[in-house]
């Protein structure tokens, strides 16, 4: 035997048989595919995620801050041009561009000539700010540019004042004079401003008096007299010229009318004697150019020198602006003043809406649900129903503005108030139509919320409870609906959400620029739905595309705009709080 390792025969690849064995193959790994991993489609769906959070983040990141910040009081700047002219106002933005060759051809030689140095000392660009300049009655023109190689000087004048007035806008000037009955009591800055705010807020009482006797007392006698004439109308239409009924009616209103003229004029004269009283004040302005202005202190809303104000002063017309905002009517084309008719208005149609729409989107779904058997006729009308989500909304202001308004509207009027023919009482745009138009607008949105809640809720459920003996409806009412709750509000919130902020069906169907009477007030029968009604939404369209003066009212764009979410995310919020009552309330019994 050969004990030698290295003589023994190597039989790895040859049989025992000897025939020779096939070469080994190596084994191949098995090649999978990246997407098998779950890694990119991890990291775009997560990327998506994060962009779309990026972009609501920014988005309300933008409207916050330019929405919060409208109301600080800003400085006031006095600029003096290489041309000679002074201006004097607030800075509202600025940006770096490249002036083209024709700003200088339109310049004097040496005004330009030195303009040209300075863009050139500069890599050829520019600095330039847009500022308010006011005095609309006096300039012609609310905002100005003033570019950084224009200006030859630039100041904060110490006495410089800030008027914010009911009309013609801000006004930017000096105290020069206080004056009573056309003489001058006061003539240097600081008595002129101690006499204004010794007599401001008595005259601005004085003026809010007079408003309310114009608008509620004068108003009152007219509602009255206005109530008559239509009894007469009615006996006249409904008895003819001789009856004894018109005879009555015809009497009563003169009676009406006696009366009123009396107190009418006795209010007229409270009203002149106000009137007389707030004219004695003015106060005496002087533009940064030189020209001198007389503004009765009942027209000035607010006044204060811009550059002498401390924090804590500072901060109160920070929230005296707000309080305006929240609680007062427009005024200056809805530029300035305060959307509290808007706040009203929205409110009360999205309430008025969703009490509309969660009823009869609950009835539909528990039928297609609960009741109506599987079927063609079924599925069309769930088909129907989800094409009518992808309706153009304006599509539902045309149906409303049809059905709503001149059928309906129209029909009413004939019924009910044929005195007031041929002026339309429901048979125009009101609250109650606008809210009736978003309700169908929202209709889809409830019903498929519903239908999906309602099948949510365990068969098993339905089984004890029919074995216990109740009937199909006493199951509904007792176990499914209860249960499903929560998701019949999600599908409210939903529709409240898209609902509130809605604007092109309600400029065909009630929303208007100003409506200073709201829906709901302290006259019989105090609620009023076929008022029209100024809405938070449409109140911005206006701002931003109606208004004669853009640039006054972007900033009051952002910060309605910023009370509107306010507003939806607050009604929201109350809806998600009663849903999280209402799941921990039967969710929590499930078993």
């Amino acid at each position: 035997m050969n004990s030698n390792p290295a003589a023994t025969p190597q039989t790895d690849d040859v049989p025992s048989g000897g025939a020779p064995r096939a070469p080994r193959r190596r084994a191949q790994r098995s090649s999978s595919s990246l997407l098998a991993y779950g890694e990119p489609m991890l990291w775009l769906t997560g990327g998506a995620l994060t962009i779309c959070l990026v972009m609501i983040i920014g988005l309300l990141a933008l409207i916050f801050h330019q929405g919060i910040t409208t109301f600080w009081p800003a400085p006031l700047v006095q600029i003096t041009t290489l041309e000679d002219r002074t201006f004097m106002g607030e800075v509202t933005r600025e940006e770096t561009f490249a002036p083209a060759a024709t700003v200088f051809t339109q310049l004097a030689p040496e005004v330009a000539q030195q303009a040209r140095r300075t863009v050139a000392a500069n890599d050829g660009t520019a600095h330039r700010r847009l500022v308010r300049i006011g005095n609309f009655e006096l300039t012609g023109d609310h905002f100005n540019w003033f570019s950084d190689f224009m200006i030859r000087d630039e100041r904060r004048p110490d006495w410089a004042v800030t008027v914010e007035r009911l009309s013609w806008g801000r006004f930017y000037g000096f105290p020069a004079a206080f004056l009573v009955d056309g003489a001058v009591v006061a003539d240097t800055p600081a008595e002129v401003w101690e006499r204004y705010e010794a007599h401001h807020n008595e005259i601005r009482k004085r003026w809010r008096q007079r408003r309310h006797l114009e608008t509620h007392a004068i108003g009152k006698l007219n509602r009255q007299e206005e109530k008559a004439r239509l009894e007469m109308r009615t006996a006249l239409l409904q008895h003819g010229p001789d009856a004894a009924r018109y005879a009555a009616a015809l009497e009563r209103l003169e009676t009406v009318q006696r009366r009123s003229q009396i107190e009418t004029a006795r209010l007229r004269e409270q009203i002149n004697a106000l009137n007389t009283e707030n004219s004695r004040y003015q106060l005496r302005l002087v533009t940064a150019d030189g020209q001198e202005k007389n503004l009765a202190l009942e027209e000035i809303v607010r006044a204060f020198p811009a550059n002498r104000l401390s924090l804590l002063e500072k901060t109160s017309i920070y929230l005296s602006r707000w309080w305006e905002f929240f609680s007062d009517d427009p005024r200056e084309a809805n530029s300035e003043g305060g959307v509290f008719p808007a706040i009203f208005g929205t409110v009360v149609m999205t309430l008025v809406m969703s009490l509309a729409v969660v009823p009869f989107g609950v009835l539909a779904a528990l039928y297609l649900r609960e009741y109506a058997k599987a079927g063609p006729l079924i599925s069309a009308v769930r088909i129907a129903i989800n094409n009518l989500a992808g309706v153009p909304s304006i599509v539902f202001g045309v149906f409303g503005l049809g059905f709503f308004c001149y059928f309906v509207g129209g029909t009413i009027d004939q019924l009910f108030f044929s005195a007031k023919l041929p002026s339309p009482t429901y048979g125009t745009g009101g609250i109650l139509w606008a809210s009736l138009t978003l309700a169908l607008l929202t209709l889809p949105v409830v019903i498929v919320a519903t239908e999906e809640a309602l099948a949510a809720v365990p068969g098993s459920m339905r089984e004890g409870s029919y074995a216990c003996g109740a009937s199909k409806w006493q199951t509904i009412k007792r176990i499914v609906l209860p249960r499903a709750m929560p998701g019949i509000m999600t599908g409210m919130i939903l529709a409240m959400a898209r609902g509130a902020g809605e604007v092109a069906p309600l400029m065909l169907v009630g929303a208007v620029k100003l409506a200073p009477e709201l829906p709901v007030d302290t006259i019989f029968p105090f609620l009023h739905p076929e008022r029209s009604f100024m809405h938070l939404g449409f109140h911005i369209f206006d701002l931003g595309f109606q208004s004669q003066n853009s640039e006054a009212a972007k900033p009051m764009v952002f910060t309605t705009t910023l009370l509107l979410i306010v507003i939806i995310a607050s009604l929201n919020l109350g809806a998600v709080l009663l849903r999280n009552r209402l799941r921990k309330k039967f969710i929590s019994g499930v078993f």
